[in-house]
């Protein structure tokens, strides 16, 4: 089962709305109590106030390189995984000819049950957790079925150049869909992307203090800059969400495979 954080149920798109309107609270409380502090302040903390907003705008930038990174690298890694599998099933199918032929149509039939399978729950979301843990355990005892018959095949005929080779091919299906279900359960760190949050409200409300500091509102670059962070942060959260936003991994390879027994 999916490990639960803080964000990770709510909708990506409420998460950027939510850390957007922040962020102008925060430019217009920083703004206002820049105005409250402009004529007790010299010019030197002015001045020093402008240093602690470049390092802050730094930081952040190097924030959202650095988990933007993190989040495409897994979405990189469930793309990969899921043409693994279905090479790896693609190919055990291709082998169903090398067992005994009273073997062979109950081993396609089962095969054609497990791609269906695995083809729903690659579109089930994530925070359906009783429903993923039904199709989970009917995987698994498909996946049970077929190295049993796999075991009695091999006992017909234990040649390595026939029933060897589906077993081989077999247990590398098997190893790909773990490997797959491992990835989806990785993600960015919450802490990460709560510390990205964090920077962003206090870069924006750094911005907001240094306006106030000088007198001198800058109301639509604010607001520009502050839309076109909160997007990226919304592709980062979208990308790091499998199966739930704008952002998917394409089934299609699956359901070609689907296709092609039919």
């Amino acid at each position: 089962m999916y490990q639960q954080e803080l964000l990770y149920s709510y909708n990506s798109f409420a998460i950027t709305a939510v850390l957007f309107v922040l962020i102008i609270l925060f430019n217009e409380f920083g703004f206002r109590l820049g105005r409250y502090v402009q004529n007790r302040t010299d010019v030197e903390i002015k001045e020093l106030t402008g240093s602690v907003q470049a390092s802050i705008l730094g930081l952040l930038a190097l924030l959202l390189g650095f988990t933007f990174s993190m989040s495409m690298q897994r979405y990189d890694d469930r793309n990969q995984a899921l043409i693994e599998e279905a090479n790896a099933i693609g190919t055990t199918v291709l082998r169903v000819q090398l067992l005994p032929a009273p073997r062979q149509e109950r081993m396609t039939e089962m095969l054609r049950q497990y791609i269906e399978l695995r083809i729903t729950l690659g579109e089930i979301n994530l925070t359906q957790h009783a429903e993923r843990n039904r199709y989970n355990q009917q995987v698994k005892q498909l996946q049970g079925q077929l190295w049993d018959l796999a075991v009695q095949a091999t006992n017909e005929d234990p040649r390595p150049v026939t029933t060897g080779a589906f077993v081989a091919a077999l247990n590398e299906m098997i190893d790909n869909q773990g490997k797959r279900h491992a990835l989806l359960q990785m993600h960015v760190p919450e802490v990460v992307l709560l510390l990205l949050f964090i920077v962003f409200i206090a870069s924006v409300g750094i911005l907001g203090y240094s306006s106030g500091l000088s007198g001198k509102r800058i109301v639509a670059p604010t607001v520009l800059v502050s839309f076109l962070i909160s997007m990226i942060v919304f592709i980062i959260i979208d990308l790091d969400r499998p199966m739930r936003g704008l952002i998917q991994v394409d089934q299609g390879i699956m359901q070609e495979l689907r296709d092609a027994g039919r």
